[in-house]
């Protein structure tokens, strides 16, 4: 395996869906908050559902007070993709959360941006709004994402609950930050079925953060190929959160097999034990991923990658 992980190491590609404040080494977050344990934070980094998960990552961001926090956490991120051979990432930032903790978003992210700067890793960044905040919060965020389009704010996304909203609630939203030329990138199909990725699809998503419900749906999967939409997987999380009974029971062969267009990613990689190099070697190890396959995986993160 330590060949194959340095055969995964030296593959040019880019990290597409990592959650900034997901990234939180207990380390780091010790350092932020000297008064934790690390095995108060190893408890919270464990999750019996996905509304678990959420909890926890509510947890985390509670200790994310300012500007200097972000630029930390930022560049403990870039440094550990950069070990991994990540050329190129696209983070996505919690701006919904920042907005609804009152916080100062253009601060953090003027910090977030001056410190990706100096980094080598090349970076874009996605405003993610939260899907159960409704859509009055979700337009405070995307008028924050288009002001910073020029700061590289490539797209917009929402998260959180699946189940709470659908998406066409979000539409008038969506259609404003594609009409300022960002692209969305919903998560779809992670908890909800594979409608939600339909939905997702004909409001316009250029990318799926998950889709893994698409698999149930021969029709959904052939419109994927059709318009060369791909869906984010992170296996780790789907397993970790309880979206997957089992690795047994995920869907990746199944999608990619099918010729549905895939990028291999981390997601939270602390938070599920994972790195991206870990996600390589998982398809590799479980699901029968030869170099080839993990070429053409790595090939996909930057074929799909936005545009700056």
């Amino acid at each position: 395996m330590a060949e194959m992980d340095d055969f995964i190491r030296a593959l040019p590609k880019a990290e597409l869906h990592v959650h900034l404040e997901g990234s939180v080494e207990p380390s780091t977050l010790i350092e932020l908050a000297p008064s934790l344990s690390l095995d108060e934070i190893l408890a919270r980094y464990a999750y019996a559902d996905f509304r678990g998960f959420l909890d926890s990552y509510k947890w985390v961001t509670s200790f994310l007070r300012t500007p200097g926090h972000y630029a930390l956490i930022t560049r403990r991120m870039l440094d550990r993709l950069h070990r991994e051979g990540v050329i190129h990432a696209e983070i996505n930032i919690s701006a919904g959360v920042v907005l609804w903790r009152n916080q100062d978003l253009d601060a953090i992210f003027d910090a977030v941006a001056v410190e990706a700067a100096r980094h080598p890793v090349t970076t874009l960044f996605i405003f993610d709004a939260v899907r159960q905040f409704g859509v009055e919060a979700a337009w405070a965020v995307a008028r924050r994402a288009v002001a910073f389009k020029d700061r590289g704010v490539a797209a917009f996304g929402i998260g959180g609950d699946e189940l709470a909203l659908p998406i066409a609630a979000f539409l008038p939203v969506l259609d404003y930050v594609r009409a300022h030329g960002l692209r969305l990138t919903p998560h779809a199909g992670e908890t909800g079925p594979a409608a939600s990725v339909r939905e997702a699809i004909e409001c316009g998503a250029a990318r799926i953060g998950h889709g893994i419900a698409a698999a149930a749906d021969p029709g959904l999967m052939r419109l994927l190929i059709e318009r060369r939409i791909p869906l984010e997987i992170c296996l780790s999380s789907n397993l970790r959160t309880g979206v997957v009974a089992s690795l047994d029971r995920h869907p990746l062969r199944t999608l990619w097999d099918a010729g549905v267009p895939i990028v291999l990613n981390s997601d939270d990689p602390p938070m599920f034990h994972t790195t991206l190099l870990a996600e390589y070697a998982l398809a590799a190890r479980h699901f029968g991923f030869d170099r080839e396959m993990l070429r053409q995986a790595a090939a996909n993160s930057l074929c799909y990658s936005f545009p700056s």
